[in-house]
């Protein structure tokens, strides 16, 4: 997911069938992060995603004075929030410039969608 303001609302039309959302962070960005959270707390509450896995990178863990995962899942409230309670999640810190814990992120994705739904051999 992502975008500015002004296209949020499109979101939802992707919605449909959804297994897993990937919800990418600027780490180095704590200003933000309040946004953050109110976005994807809405995102979080719509009915078509109730059973999506949610996987949160916490990208630019390169950059000095960045949250890490830990901090970022504070500050998102992801232990509190009624939205996490029920939902698989993970958060992940990583670096897209670098790629790290990008392949170990996907990795989680795949097997948490793979372990909860039913696949056609």
């Amino acid at each position: 997911m992502g975008g500015q303001k002004t296209i949020r609302a499109y979101w939802r039309n992707y919605f449909e069938r959804t297994d897993g959302v990937i919800w990418v962070v600027d780490s180095a960005d704590q200003v933000r992060l309040d946004i953050c959270k109110e976005e994807l707390s809405v995102l979080l509450d719509q009915e078509k995603l109730a059973g999506a896995s949610l996987l949160i990178f916490a990208n630019k863990q390169d950059v000095r004075g960045a949250f890490n995962a830990d901090e970022i899942a504070n500050a998102l409230g992801l232990r509190e929030d009624k939205s996490f309670l029920n939902r698989h999640w993970s958060i992940r810190g990583c670096s897209a410039v670098t790629g790290e814990g990008l392949v170990e992120g996907m990795d989680w994705m795949v097997e948490d969608v793979a372990s909860r739904i039913f696949m056609l051999s």
